[in-house]
């Protein structure tokens, strides 16, 4: 069981990439645009990212946002699982605290029902949204015990996976379906097979606690650079042997943008940057056109976040793009590179995975 689940969880690289490169989906929507268009989007960049060799294919799930329409991780899933054939699908993650353990073990016993063998399950405890829309998400306003009970909401998850909570405890008779249970049915053939669990985080509490697990971690150095040496360390020293993994195995998101020339990178990156000033500002919207970005009056401070924000975003052409990429994974040893590209336009985020995927020489499309 344990080199099956290894092999599910550790990739290939192709090409010259240094190590497997993967794609997380924000399902951003721009402004002018729909839900609707930035979901076809999805649809399209997962298709190439499945041709052309990327390893899997991540959303993330967030509330409140008008420019972020991965609401629902579940769902979409099932959508790119409709229109995909290989290609690994999985949330990146689903947030555990806004959800109950029984009803995430159903829907993505579901989605490897659907597409048996190709389904991670990312798990986070941070809300993916502001207090007062987690406290709407979990009908309480005691957010910290939900982030405290953490370990204990992980430890139900995986036994309702597995279907094995031990004989006189109160859910011995609950089973998630799909699941395993249907193996042991008469005239059961389900398999028993469920989706790999990786846990996400931004600090060093999920590092640790994936270490001592034994569990895959994934690192969201987009918007937290500064902790990803220290967390990724952390998971490192941690780490204890498991039936999943023999070794650790981490990897890092990374927010890149590649284009056909570096101004245009630059005006890409500027409008995603300023989505992000709103948003941390509380005036969250649609995903600005660069145009919108350029005309628009930065503040001191500002311009002060922008600068800060940008210097983590790998940008540029193709080749300053993989320069960049191969810069961190050496300074970080990440095993797994998962690109996110945030811009305004789909056809933009759609060229800048194939530029990488070129400068990487990864497979053509059959």
């Amino acid at each position: 069981m344990a080199a099956d689940a290894a092999e599910e969880i550790r990739g290939t690289a192709h090409g010259t990439a240094p190590v497997p490169l993967s794609v997380l989906d924000l399902v951003t929507v721009g402004a002018g645009r729909t839900a609707t268009d930035a979901l076809r989007t999805s649809v399209d960049i997962a298709r190439l990212a499945e041709a052309r060799g990327y390893h899997r294919y991540w959303v993330a799930e967030h509330h409140s946002m008008p420019g972020v329409a991965s609401s629902s991780p579940a769902v979409i899933l099932a959508h790119l699982a409709a229109h995909t054939g290989r290609i690994r699908l999985g949330s990146g993650g689903v947030m555990l605290p806004n959800h109950a353990p029984l009803v995430i073990a159903e829907q993505f016993g579901t989605l490897e029902a659907m597409a048996p063998g190709r389904v991670d399950l990312g798990l986070g405890r941070a809300p993916g949204t502001d207090g007062a829309t987690a406290a709407a998400l979990r009908r309480t306003d005691r957010l910290n015990e939900g982030a405290d009970d953490f370990p204990q909401q992980l430890a139900e998850l995986i036994r309702f996976l597995d279907d094995d909570f031990p004989d006189g405890h109160p859910y011995r008779r609950i089973h998630a379906v799909p699941g395993p249970v249907q193996a042991t049915s008469p005239g059961g053939v389900q398999s028993p097979h469920r989706p790999p669990v990786w846990l996400l985080g931004s600090s060093g509490f999920s590092a640790r606690l994936a270490g001592t697990l034994g569990l895959p971690f994934a690192f969201a150095h987009h918007f937290s650079a500064q902790n990803t040496i220290p967390a990724l360390d952390l998971y490192r020293e941690s780490f204890r042997p498991s039936a999943v993994l023999d070794a650790p195995y981490a990897l890092i998101g990374v927010a890149a943008l590649a284009a056909d020339d570096e101004k245009e990178a630059r005006r890409q990156v500027l409008a995603a940057a300023l989505n992000m000033v709103r948003l941390r500002t509380g005036r969250p919207g649609l995903v600005p056109t660069p145009e919108e970005a350029e005309a628009y009056v930065f503040s001191p401070m500002e311009r002060e976040f922008v600068q800060s924000w940008n210097a983590n975003v790998v940008h540029g052409t193709a080749d300053e793009v993989r320069a960049g990429l191969d810069d961190l994974q050496k300074r970080t040893g990440a095993d797994e590179l998962m690109l996110t590209a945030n811009a305004h336009g789909g056809d933009v985020r759609l060229r800048s995975y194939e530029l990488i995927a070129d400068a990487y020489g990864l497979p053509a499309p059959a």
